[in-house]
């Protein structure tokens, strides 16, 4: 089960902050366990952003991210009480996705 996402979208004129925290191990394929294993390479792939139901990002990214990334980007035209719904999905075929609404 993926662990939740926290959202924060604020305006400022017509252009939304908003910051995004995904929980997710993200492995490397590098680091090894306690029995000198390798741990499975386990990452987010695609990243996609939508503002009222319509994508305005969509985002390839790779094992090269730290755990538990944490993403901000701006949105240009929003208003207070618009939706942004921020999903993903991993190599594994794990998905999540979470709404907000801006303040």
């Amino acid at each position: 089960m993926a662990e939740p996402m926290r959202i924060r979208a604020t305006l400022k004129g017509d252009i939304a902050e908003v910051r995004v925290l995904m929980g997710h191990p993200m492995e490397t394929g590098q680091r090894k366990d306690s029995d000198g294993k390798l741990v499975a390479l386990h990452f987010i792939q695609e990243v996609t952003v939508k503002l009222n139901g319509k994508t305005v990002i969509e985002s390839q990214i790779s094992q090269s991210v730290s755990r538990n990334p944490l993403f901000s980007f701006r949105l240009k035209g929003a208003r207070a009480g618009d939706k942004v719904e921020i999903s993903w999905l991993d190599n594994r075929g794990d998905k999540n996705r979470f709404e907000a609404a801006i303040a």
